[in-house]
């Protein structure tokens, strides 16, 4: 089996379990990083944000669903994935973990294999969901810019009033400016003054500017 990727806060106040824990991930190729109690995870957490969290529920000071609850609390760490490992076998203690936050209960005496499947599906199941949000965010970018890009097309869309012999338009307050004027202040266009061939033999008939 190939080494596996990700950064995982184990959380348990007893050392036998920890070691056990580590043991498993880190054999797996995973960076794995001890706690013995729920403000040490939160502080180590809060630190460093891990990519999935392994927590007891039975612990002193505070308990596991304090903990989850703590960090869904946290905006910078609301997203992280919380598993519960407890000896609390209850529907009832299974059902308050999930209402904590947790995305996962796994009762103890847990099976290695069930644990490291676990672990595999919400971190892949949390890479996918990364991915997406940062898909959806450079597409709202994308939007915003195409948006502002119509923005500026619509000012000169509509009906524009124009003088049918000198060409002037009427704007907004209701004077009379010359097209190139008009143009400037409603887009970034700019202009390069030349003469057509008809007007030059009206205007400058003695210059042979368009000879043919």
């Amino acid at each position: 089996m190939g080494l596996r990727s990700g950064n995982i806060l184990v959380v348990d106040d007893t050392k036998e379990n920890l070691r056990i824990l580590v043991d498993a991930l880190g054999h797996e190729g995973y960076v794995v990083r001890p706690a013995l109690s729920g403000q040490i995870a939160l502080e180590a957490a809060r630190k460093e944000p891990p990519d999935l969290i392994l927590l007891d529920v039975i612990m002193p000071g505070m308990n596991g669903y304090q903990v989850c609850a703590a960090l869904k609390a946290d905006t910078h760490l609301q997203d992280v994935p919380v598993i519960f490992i407890s000896a609390l076998d209850e529907v009832t203690d299974k059902v308050k973990g999930f209402s904590a936050g947790g995305v996962d209960y796994i009762s103890k005496p847990f099976q290695t294999e069930e644990l490291l499947a676990r672990v595999e599906t919400h971190l892949i199941l949390r890479n996918l969901t990364k991915r997406i949000e940062d898909k959806n965010a450079r597409l709202q970018e994308v939007n915003e810019a195409l948006q502002r890009a119509l923005d500026e097309i619509k000012t000169l869309r509509g009906i524009i009033p124009i003088c049918a012999h000198c060409k002037k338009i009427r704007d907004d307050k209701g004077y009379w400016e010359q097209i190139e004027t008009y143009i400037h202040q409603h887009s970034d266009a700019e202009f390069s003054h030349s003469i057509c061939r008809e007007c030059a033999k009206v205007h400058y008939p003695d210059f042979d500017i368009y000879d043919e």
